[in-house]
């Protein structure tokens, strides 16, 4: 686990600079890391069976257009709505006012956060061309990037169920391996918050407000 102070400066980066978000989506396409990954699903037999129902949801999932870029803008606007669910409106006004936007209300910050996070991935990574021209998929289904894909949504129901159930009603859990850099401290303050109580976790907006408002 980060240190609340990590976990609010990262924040703020993301909020600030969502093209700092290439930086941080390590092995968006890494063979490397795929290979890894189906490395170790030959030698995991005990979740075999989990993983054939997993792959048989992604084929459908896939079918009906979970690929489509906008899945993973609302992928990113579930984990924000469940952040911001904990942060006072007047509290999300105070960080998101200093943007470039005049914010009022949850909803309207969600969503322009959450889209430029995902146009700026979009216009800069290989992935999301790979996915415009209906590559991907095939990709997808072939080898180690669905192990990816499945092993971190398991990771993520184990450790965060909260966030993992609430993307498994659209099979957004099974995107989320593409974007879990960009939210993996959204998610980590989350579990501050139920782990270390309010106190802390107002302590990590006090910090994400200041570094937004000099940033």
């Amino acid at each position: 686990m980060s240190t609340y102070i990590d976990i609010a400066k990262r924040i703020a980066e993301v909020i600030l600079s969502p093209d700092s978000v290439i930086g941080l989506t390590y092995g968006v396409l890494s063979v490397p890391l795929d290979l890894g990954y189906l490395a170790y699903s030959y030698f995991d037999t005990d979740s075999q069976f989990i993983r054939e129902t997993e792959r048989i949801r992604m084929v459908n999932a896939i079918r009906f257009g979970i690929l489509q870029n906008d899945n993973f803008v609302k992928t990113i606007e579930t984990v924000l709505d469940k952040f911001n669910s904990y942060v006072p409106e007047t509290r999300q006004n105070g960080i998101y006012a200093n943007i470039g936007f005049s914010i009022i209300g949850r909803a309207v910050a969600n969503s322009i956060v959450s889209r430029k996070i995902a146009v700026s991935i979009a216009q800069r990574t290989s992935l999301m061309i790979t996915l415009r021209g209906g590559i991907i998929g095939n990709i997808l289904l072939a080898g180690g990037m669905a192990e990816r894909s499945i092993y971190t949504s398991q990771r993520l129901e184990s450790s965060d169920p909260e966030i993992y159930y609430a993307l498994r009603q659209h099979d957004y859990d099974l995107l989320f391996f593409l974007v879990e850099p960009a939210l993996e401290p959204f998610i980590e303050a989350i579990k501050v918050r139920r782990t270390q109580g309010s106190t802390v976790f107002n302590q990590i907006l006090d910090i994400i407000e200041n570094e937004v408002s000099n940033g």
